[in-house]
């Protein structure tokens, strides 16, 4: 049995299958969970990596600026992970969407270290989020993880410098190629096993957050 054993997760920004999103949504079947991606412009991309899947997925357009679009999606689904990068926050000025659920449910995103600036915007926006939503059982959270090799990661500036400095620095050592550490504590969030963690930022690093520069 999986612990998310009956559960139907939505997962947004699966453009790739070196991506975190795709990894949780990989691990997510795994664990039993019902699975439905999103994608937005060229869903025919989305619909070919969903077939790589353990489980293929359906997939469901969701332009985060159009309100019947993500009514719809998050109906769909009692759990969901947003995958947008920095796109997650004006999704989620919306509001209504989540709010109007009448079920538990958990939300977490990925979020890098060091993405400064906007990682405190995200992180500001979670913590609002889940003192307004908490009382609704829905609980959000933040995966911080340390640098991956996907394609969000080809436009960060100097990211090269952290392939070396990373690993090195890790306690428990970091591999920039492997996205299933990050994946794994975002499914442990969106399963049971957290009831009473919200507004928290879970960091999935190899240890640099505890031991600094």
């Amino acid at each position: 049995m999986g612990i998310l054993d009956g559960k139907r997760v939505l997962v947004t920004g699966v453009l790739t299958d070196s991506s975190i999103a795709f990894h949780v949504a990989r691990i997510a079947q795994q664990e039993g969970a019902t699975v439905v991606l999103t994608g937005y412009g060229r869903l025919s991309l989305v619909e070919r990596i969903a077939k790589r899947l353990p489980q293929p997925a359906p997939v469901l357009e969701l332009d985060g600026t159009e309100w019947e679009d993500v009514a719809t999606a998050v109906h769909v689904s009692a759990y969901s992970l947003k995958a947008l990068a920095m796109a997650a926050l004006p999704l989620m000025d919306g509001g209504g969407a989540v709010v109007g659920l009448d079920f538990d449910a958990s939300v977490a995103w990925p979020a890098y270290d060091w993405m400064g600036v906007a990682k405190a915007g995200l992180e500001s926006c979670a913590r609002y989020l889940a003192r307004d939503l908490g009382p609704r059982g829905i609980r959000v959270n933040l995966v911080a993880a340390g640098p991956l090799r996907t394609m969000a990661a080809k436009s960060i500036p100097g990211f090269a410098t952290f392939e070396d400095v990373w690993p090195a620095r890790a306690p428990l050592g970091w591999k920039i190629s492997d996205p299933e550490p990050a994946a794994r504590a975002c499914v442990a969030l969106l399963s049971d096993w957290f009831p009473a963690t919200t507004g928290e930022i879970v960091h999935a690093d190899g240890g640099v957050h505890a031991v600094g520069g």
